[in-house]
């Protein structure tokens, strides 16, 4: 199931450093960014193989995560949080504000038949 973990910070009077480093559970192989949504849904499926760390660096949104065990739905609202997805996690991103960026890195290159659209049936 998705699980989020917080990443390294380091705060003085010269403002945050946050760092990426021996915490993610994969070799990064690509690294997309999601900006300037109105009010749509993102996402909505899982994958074969891919495993995925999602991390809104500006402003905030929302990922809902469906197993087909159990349910969760994330606040991704400071850019230290970073949720890992699993391949089985069917998601859904949604309520980003206007200045929201969310940097999702990837464990594998893009390949269309690693995506699967259809939900869970419950």
């Amino acid at each position: 199931m998705a699980r989020q973990i917080d990443l390294a910070t380091h705060t003085d009077n010269r403002g945050n450093l946050t760092v990426i480093e021996k915490v993610i559970p994969f070799d990064i192989k690509r690294i997309f960014y999601i900006y300037g949504v109105d009010d749509s849904v993102r996402g909505g499926h899982r994958h074969h193989t891919t495993i995925q760390a999602a991390i809104c660096i500006q402003g905030a949104c929302k990922i809902h995560c469906d197993n087909n065990h159990e349910q969760n739905e994330f606040v991704l609202d400071k850019p230290y949080k970073c949720l890992i997805l699993e391949p089985e996690d069917w998601h859904t991103m949604y309520d980003f504000t206007p200045d929201a960026i969310l940097m999702v890195l990837a464990s594998t290159e893009f390949h269309a038949e690693d995506y699967i659209f259809e939900p869970y049936k419950h």
